[in-house]
């Protein structure tokens, strides 16, 4: 028997009918006055699995994350959460969903152990159910020594982590985290990536957006690429590698006044031109799959042009590289809203 289809659903099927992928997004616009947030986005993600939205600010990401949360309404098509219509039936999705958003939702009077219980509380746990679910989660986000601490005096990773641990509390089927590790440092971010993997590995369904394309790259299954409210490339990491030429021949060229000469001798291992990085003084040519071969021709070609070289290596192709040769920008770039605008609480387009 085929998974029921969106108009099944509309109409009233029960999660226990519902044999289709854990989200189901299609055609989604949403505006705000004349910026366009969203701008006919379809994507899937399969149960127990983790979806990577990757862009820049702006592109739209928090935009679907809020309209998928029920927290925010479409303009135009339809969203489904475990089969659940997003408009039509919003009590239902949010019972079955988690949400850690973009800073700490937490009550930073509150202890540790306060704040989740009474995330408990209000998801209707008796009181002793809540308590004892409170006490895995401090035991499981290694927060049980602070538990009984007030929430401001925690670093800045405890208060994610403790974000994070409140919207599992009522053990969701499908969590959505909104740049989960935007601000931490670099230590804290691992630790993160330690727990999301940790959350994959018992069966969630996780629909995680980030900027951080090695972030994209370590936790997703798959990966949509999203710019200016559209999306632009869809696949795995490798694959989404794969649609930028392969691999890279990289290197420095210490001399400023030989850079043009230097691109000129490797021009000729691609069809497409060298890149140069004039500040960084840096030359990156895409070979495609000739690998070390192409590496001992760059080397015999720079030899025969007399081009002193530092560092030259072959590597694949990074996310960030994929994200420009789509884009046209850096991830770190671009904004959906005019310059003179900025995003209320309730229009919120990262």
């Amino acid at each position: 028997m085929s998974p029921p289809t969106i108009t099944d659903t509309v109409a009233g099927v029960t999660s226990a009918a519902w044999n289709g992928p854990a989200i189901v997004v299609e055609g989604l616009t949403k505006s705000f006055g004349d910026v366009h947030a969203l701008r006919g986005v379809d994507f899937e993600v399969p149960r127990g699995t983790v979806l990577g939205v990757l862009g820049p600010n702006g592109a739209g990401k928090t935009t679907a994350v809020r309209v998928l949360t029920t927290l925010l309404q479409p303009d135009g098509g339809k969203a489904l959460v475990e089969g659940r219509d997003v408009v039509h039936q919003p009590d239902a999705v949010r019972a079955i969903i988690g949400l850690a958003g973009q800073s700490a939702a937490i009550q930073e009077e509150l202890t540790g152990r306060e704040n989740l219980e009474i995330i408990g509380r209000l998801y209707h746990l008796p009181k002793a159910a809540a308590r004892t679910r409170a006490a895995e989660l401090l035991e499981r986000f290694n927060l049980t020594d602070a538990a009984d601490r007030p929430a401001k005096t925690f670093s800045g990773g405890m208060q994610r982590r403790l974000d994070l641990a409140s919207s599992l509390v009522a053990r969701p089927a499908v969590l959505f985290l909104d740049e989960p590790t935007t601000g931490l440092d670099p230590r804290s971010r691992i630790g993160m990536w330690e727990v999301i993997r940790d959350l994959v590995s018992t069966g969630t369904t996780l629909l995680l957006t980030t900027q951080y394309l090695d972030e994209a790259d370590e936790l997703a299954d798959q990966i949509i690429v999203i710019d200016h409210g559209r999306v632009i490339a869809g696949g795995t990491a490798e694959e989404l590698k794969d649609m930028v030429g392969g691999d890279v021949v990289e290197f420095i060229v210490p001399d400023d006044d030989r850079l043009d000469d230097a691109a000129q001798a490797v021009a000729g291992l691609s069809d497409a031109a060298p890149s140069v990085d004039r500040g960084a003084g840096q030359i990156a040519v895409r070979v495609g799959g000739k690998g070390s071969s192409a590496v001992i021709q760059a080397v015999r070609q720079l030899d025969a042009a007399g081009i002193v070289t530092d560092g030259l290596t072959l590597r694949r192709p990074s996310l960030d590289d994929v994200f420009l040769s789509l884009t046209g920008h850096s991830a770190e770039d671009g904004d959906a809203l005019p310059a003179n605008r900025h995003p209320r609480s309730t229009d919120h387009v990262a």
